[in-house]
């Protein structure tokens, strides 16, 4: 009678051996999986904070050229003033 009992406490330390096991395993896989994802999120954000930053990029650029052109053409335009200016003194 000892022995049953002996045995079924060894089975039923064991399965609880295996359970402790199984859970420990799952939560390591969790806590994987959410570095994981946050790695990935961490990578999007980043990639969308340089796309943004291009974007921006290329505004200021297409602005800066925009106002170069118009100082170009008021320059033209203001040579052009004087030069017929100082034909007709």
């Amino acid at each position: 009678m000892q022995e049953r009992l002996a045995e079924r406490e060894a089975i039923s330390a064991a399965r609880i051996a295996r359970r402790a096991e199984r859970d420990a395993l799952k939560a390591a896989e969790n806590e994987r999986l959410l570095k994981e994802a946050a790695a990935l999120a961490a990578a999007a954000q980043e990639h969308e904070k340089a796309e943004a930053e291009a974007r921006q990029a290329e505004i200021n650029n297409r602005v800066s050229r925009v106002i170069a052109d118009e100082a170009a053409r008021k320059a033209e335009r203001d040579r052009r003033y004087a030069a017929r200016k100082a034909r007709r003194a």
